[in-house]
């Protein structure tokens, strides 16, 4: 039997690098470059202004006015001896313990104030890891 050779053409694909498609957005500015580039519409502005565009300028405009993340504030010291005390770590939580943490943590991470129900035990437990990572990370 004669051996018939590979009649397969290699294919040839274009792949974005990774630290383009796996970088998460900081913010707004991010995404709309992320957008701007898969569509082909930064190269064409490019193309048509050249390379100085402004694009980067606003860019960081858009990530610094609308941030995904915010960073969060610094405890103060009232703040870290109370959640140092073990507060955290309770399992049964008091109305006053919920309300001061509820106080603390939108303080902290910018977010309008609010007590969360504890049906749903996510967000307390949530809040409270985040709340922990910062006393940790000030100790």
């Amino acid at each position: 039997m004669a051996k018939q050779g590979s009649t397969k053409k290699s294919k040839r694909t274009t792949k974005t690098s990774k630290t383009e498609t796996s970088t998460k957005s900081k913010g707004l500015g991010d995404t709309i470059e992320k957008i701007t580039t898969a569509t082909g519409i930064k190269a064409a502005v490019k193309a048509v202004v050249g390379e100085d565009c402004g694009c980067d300028e606003r860019k960081e405009k858009l990530n610094n006015l609308f941030p995904y993340k915010r960073e969060p504030e610094c405890l103060t010291d009232d703040e870290r001896t109370y959640l140092s005390g073990g507060v955290l770590r309770k399992k049964v939580m008091p109305y006053e313990d919920r309300e001061r943490i509820a106080t603390i943590h939108s303080r902290v991470f910018n977010h309008k104030f609010d007590i969360p129900c504890t049906c749903n035990p996510k967000i307390w437990m949530q809040w409270m890891r985040e709340l922990q990572e910062l006393v940790d990370a000030t100790a």
